[in-house]
């Protein structure tokens, strides 16, 4: 009895040892086995810790791998649609580990929430341009947040939306111009995606919808513009704070029509890409002054004329005064009347005389486009602030 006290204590030392330091399934069955033919030392009536160790460890062994497969499918699960892992982790379990039927599963319950999102106010986003020989196609994919405009898939299904734009058949405006669209014309669409996380032939509306369950956002297609080269001439297109090409969330789309074919296109597409960056920054509403609306003209006449009268001077002096402030305003309004954003000491008409000069031909701008994400869109923030300043 004396011998199996002293006997006792180094035994259970060793096996705290042991355990402590072997806990891999490889070195198991040999640590085992060793403190297995150590147990004959330990007298009868005594509690034997190898034997306890035994079933600890033998227990562990059974029950990690099932542990590893569970991390496993999670992680498997979270890289194919990119959901939270909790919800990853329910629909796994809601499916009884079963893979395929879980990503089943969450595509339904994304749906679901997606269309519970959708009339949440999406003023974010990115314009997305593609351009073939005839056209330049730009369409406005909106989301909820900047973060989820940089996210990858959302930037991926914009460059999708702006390829497939191109094969719109806009046949009532077969002349050169601007052709816009909405979802109406849109969304229905069909469209073959090719990224690991949206894949497949699916509508436009139904992989906007797919992208918001990802991402867990309203995401939506907004509007689209498509522009056709003149018959002789040139498109030349600028994004502005662009993450990567063909993506950016201000557009400018000029096009320049030369008479005769001339075939200096170098030069055209020179000037052409110039010109559309300098849309983006000056913000021209007309092309020339001509064409500015008699509605615009009469409502800044009306304010000039007021401001005039404030200064308490002659009828005569007034006219005068209203005339060379409309000058002003064409200069901001009017494309050509704009002083050129590169070189200030000149106008794009004075521009646009000179590439003539250059190209040996006769060079008009044809049409031009802005596009800026989320213009026209009430943000929910300067709706609460106002709600605030009211209280």
């Amino acid at each position: 009895m004396a011998f199996a006290r002293a006997a006792r204590r180094p035994l259970g030392v060793f096996f705290y040892s042991a355990s402590g330091r072997f806990s891999c399934g490889n070195e198991y069955s040999t640590i085992a086995s060793k403190l297995e033919s150590l147990s004959h030392y330990v007298s009868p009536g005594h509690t034997n810790p190898v034997r306890g160790s035994g079933n600890f460890l033998r227990s562990f062994s059974t029950e990690a791998p099932a542990v590893v497969d569970q991390m496993s499918l999670i992680k498997q699960l979270r890289q194919r649609t990119s959901a939270p892992i909790k919800d990853v982790k329910a629909s796994l379990v809601e499916c009884n580990w079963d893979i395929e039927a879980a990503q089943k599963n969450l595509r339904k319950r994304g749906k679901v929430l997606a269309s519970k999102k959708s009339s949440r106010t999406a003023a974010e986003g990115m314009l997305a341009v593609a351009q073939n020989e005839g056209k330049v196609a730009v369409i406005e994919l909106n989301c909820e947040t900047d973060f989820v405009a940089r996210n990858d898939i959302f930037q991926y299904l914009a460059l999708a939306l702006a390829k497939r734009a191109l094969l719109v058949d806009n046949c009532s405006q077969q002349v050169s111009g601007v052709f816009p669209f909405g979802p109406e014309l849109f969304e229905e669409l069909k469209l073959n995606l090719d990224h690991p996380k949206v894949n497949g032939e699916t509508t436009v509306s139904n992989a906007a919808t797919e992208v918001a369950a990802i991402m867990g956002e309203n995401v939506k297609f907004r509007r689209g513009f498509l522009m056709t080269k003149p018959s002789e001439g040139v498109l030349s297109a600028y994004l502005h704070t662009s993450p990567q090409p063909g993506l950016g969330r201000l557009a400018g789309i000029v096009s320049l029509e030369v008479e005769g074919g001339n075939t200096q296109l170098e030069a055209l597409r020179r000037v052409g890409s110039e010109l559309a960056m300098h849309v983006v920054a000056a913000k021209p509403l007309f092309l020339s002054k001509d064409l500015v609306s008699s509605e615009a003209l009469a409502n800044e006449r009306e304010i000039l004329k007021s401001q005039a009268e404030s200064t308490a001077k002659s009828q005569m002096a007034v006219e005068k005064m209203v005339e060379g402030r409309l000058r002003k305003y064409y200069e901001d309004v009017a494309l050509m009347e704009q002083k050129f954003i590169v070189n200030d000491a000149i106008n794009i008409k004075t521009l646009v005389d000179n590439l003539s000069k250059e190209v040996g031909s006769p060079v008009k701008v044809a049409d031009f486009l802005r596009v800026e994400v989320g213009e026209g869109i009430e943000r929910l923030e300067a709706l609460d602030e106002s709600v605030a300043q009211t209280a």
